[in-house]
């Protein structure tokens, strides 16, 4: 099975502090994600001052501001961007970033990621996708909130600014912070690839780490979650992200899923084997047996081990002549 990729969603759980994004990729090193995530943006570019905030939003920080001043407090200017890049390329793990905006959008380019995230609020910005798709990076798009034709009108706008489906992952996903599991919809991840042809993953907001588990055995080539330093931080997202300990685990999770999928092919594995002559039967006399006896099913039986005849081969034997005198339980030989 391809290796997952396993994102851990950093995006403004800095509260923009550049202290804290670094002791993020340093977590998201030590859990074992492959990419660290963060978000750039220019809030006077991405939001309207009557812009309200989500509920969400609301509950887990200060009701009173507005979605453009909380979003402020979280910016992370372009000199931090780079630091965070130097930074995890010393760590060795890859710098990632969702832009909200064009300007964002050239900044990432000219810092050279290597792909470019479209987070779900931009699936219907059709500028923002026509921009994305001329530059011909890999993309990520999550769907959050979307429909199957909305995401197929976003696939066919960066097809048709330059970059083709097969450097294209989806991700399905619910924007509802935490989403109720009754919400998450697994299944639309399946729907997308086959409507779609494309490689798919998974951006979670449940609590917990069930469903990027169950994602991955369902065919997710690339798992997103949010990582915290804190879930009682200040901040929007904290509450429905992961602590280092629960990413960890998360990442754990994943990777023995990875090893359990195998090949497909129905044969005994290579630490079962020994197993068979234990667990298997093999036809034995169910008392004693003379020498030129009849076996029947009155005087043969099945039990352990499995190292004689096998009882699927009952019937070759019943009405032949033993060959010999069998104690009970001795194994029949042909």
């Amino acid at each position: 099975m391809k290796k997952v990729q396993i994102i851990a969603e950093a995006g403004v759980n800095h509260n923009g502090s550049l202290d804290l994004a670094l002791k993020l990729v340093d977590a998201a090193v030590e859990a074992g994600a492959d990419v660290v995530k963060f978000q750039t943006f220019k809030p006077d570019r991405v939001i309207s001052k009557y812009a309200e905030k989500a509920d969400y939003q609301k509950v887990t920080t200060d009701s009173a501001e507005s979605q453009l001043e909380m979003s402020k407090k979280l910016e992370l200017d372009l000199e931090a961007h780079h630091q965070l890049k130097a930074y995890c390329l010393g760590r060795n793990i890859e710098f990632l970033s969702s832009p909200f905006d064009l300007e964002s959008i050239n900044a990432l380019v000219k810092l050279e990621v290597s792909t470019l995230k479209i987070p779900s609020g931009e699936i219907t910005n059709l500028p923002y996708l026509r921009k994305i798709g001329g530059f011909k990076k890999k993309i990520i798009i999550s769907t959050g909130m979307a429909t199957l034709k909305e995401v197929g009108a976003a696939l066919e706008i960066l097809e048709g600014a330059g970059t083709p489906k097969n450097k294209v992952t989806v991700l399905h996903c619910n924007t509802e912070y935490p989403t109720p599991f009754e919400d998450v919809n697994l299944k639309a991840m399946l729907a997308i690839r086959d409507k779609f042809d494309v490689k798919v993953g998974y951006s979670d907001h449940t609590l917990g780490i069930e469903v990027p588990a169950a994602a991955v055995a369902l065919g997710a080539e690339i798992i997103e979650k949010h990582l915290t330093l804190g879930k009682n931080m200040e901040g929007p997202d904290h509450k429905a992200s992961l602590d280092p300990q629960e990413f960890r685990l998360m990442v754990q999770s994943i990777r023995n899923i990875e090893k359990s999928m195998g090949d497909g092919r129905k044969v005994p594995s290579s630490s079962e084997k020994k197993n068979i002559p234990i667990a298997r039967k093999s036809i034995v006399a169910d008392k004693d047996i003379k020498k030129g006896e009849l076996l029947t099913e009155n005087n043969l039986t099945v039990k352990r081990p499995g190292t004689g005849i096998s009882p699927m081969d009952w019937d070759k034997i019943i009405d032949t002549k033993a060959i010999k005198d069998y104690s009970n339980d001795e194994l029949i030989s042909m």
